[in-house]
């Protein structure tokens, strides 16, 4: 089991630090391994959510999603997207941003960076409106409960989820975009502009994928009550329940996977000019640290994990609420990257311990249960 699902991982990490190795040295090897783990850190969190949509997937879609997706996390988040940012912000052609990259690193590292307010803008936005929807929903599973009750009576509101992101936004566009630690001066339109992209992303994408997602279920339970005998039904192909959802519905659930991957990688791939300028080693360092993620995802639905410690996907919202707010902060003020990966672990971890004593007290539960009754 952990070899079928992490097997690929392990190769690319062997054939990777080969390369860096070959390419670069010992010290190239230095570099890649501690991207690797730089972005293994700060994505875990990205790992239990990615679960908890994949797992709604059919076959079909994971395996998309560990192929082709992969392809567009390493490649297009890890080395087109920066030379992407500097050819929009450099107002430079493509051919130009790559020349860049390789053959003056220190100029590249230097528009890259000073990019940084729109991207954490957009992620910020984009992984504050994931929160923002998840504690604001009434659930029957509550972890902290004296925060997730009144807070999802408060959700009753429609829409308030996107009144307080905006608010959040014009909140730090008029404070920490005045005077900006990348790029220097006053970015409160470009935060603004790029706050409200991130917003929008989140509604249409999530929006789509939730509108189909919907329609199957509601195709379902009219077949359900047409007649059908409900485990029958369960069986039959296309059945969501079972097989997890395709068509449509899929495609629009991996484009909105895509989206968060792409928002969670922002802080690793700024993170990783702290060790490095070379945008080689970079994707490579942080495209093994991506596989690990990506397996880790296939693993937690295989084994079922996010059914069996229930809080965990509690633990993944607040690290994500904790890094959009970072990331929103990060516009004006410097975070150590080991800050941001420490506190998500240390969500996740909390709420990993907080579910095996759930499970431990109702075991115990029902074992005095079976003790009375035999009684």
């Amino acid at each position: 089991m952990l070899l079928k699902t992490f097997g690929w991982s392990f190769a690319v990490t062997a054939g990777g630090l080969a390369l860096a190795g070959v390419l670069w040295g010992w010290k190239g090897l230095a570099i890649v391994g501690i991207l690797s783990i730089l972005e293994i850190s700060l994505s875990f969190d990205n790992a239990v959510i990615n679960a908890g949509i994949l797992r709604k997937m059919n076959a079909f879609w994971q395996k998309i999603f560990l192929t082709i997706g992969i392809l567009i996390a390493v490649f297009g988040m890890r080395l087109v997207f920066p030379i992407l940012i500097v050819t929009i912000t450099a107002k430079m052609g493509p051919i130009e941003a790559i020349d860049l990259a390789i053959n003056d690193k220190e100029q590249y590292e230097h528009l890259v960076t000073a990019a940084h307010p729109s991207i954490a803008a957009f992620g910020g936005m984009f992984l504050l409106m994931i929160f923002l929807d998840f504690i604001f929903e009434e659930r029957d599973i509550k972890w902290l409960a004296w925060i997730e009750r009144p807070l999802a009576k408060l959700g009753k509101l429609e829409t308030l989820s996107i009144v307080v992101a905006l608010g959040a936004l014009l909140f730090t566009a008029s404070t920490f975009a005045e005077d900006v630690a990348h790029g220097g001066g006053d970015k409160s339109a470009t935060v603004l502009l790029s706050g409200v992209a991130g917003l929008l992303t989140y509604l249409v994408v999530g929006g789509i994928s939730g509108y189909f997602e919907g329609k199957l279920e509601e195709e379902d339970e009219a077949e359900e009550e047409s007649g059908e005998d409900g485990a029958e039904a369960a069986k039959k192909p296309g059945g969501p329940t079972v097989v997890g959802l395709a068509g449509k519905a899929a495609f629009f659930l991996f484009l909105y996977l895509e989206v968060i991957d792409a928002s969670f990688s922002f802080d690793g791939v700024i993170g990783a000019f702290a060790i490095t300028n070379d945008i080689f080693e970079m994707a490579l360092g942080l495209g093994i640290g991506a596989m690990y993620i990506r397996s880790l995802t296939v693993f937690l639905v295989n084994k079922g994990t996010l059914d069996d410690y229930v809080y965990l996907e509690h633990g993944a919202h607040y690290a994500i609420g904790s890094l959009a707010v970072l990331l929103l902060v990060t516009i004006k003020y410097e975070i150590n990257e080991v800050i941001t990966g420490g506190l998500g672990v240390a969500l996740i971890g909390l709420s990993y311990w907080s579910s095996v004593v759930r499970n431990r007290r109702e075991a115990a539960a029902n074992s005095g249960k079976e003790v009375s009754s035999g009684v």
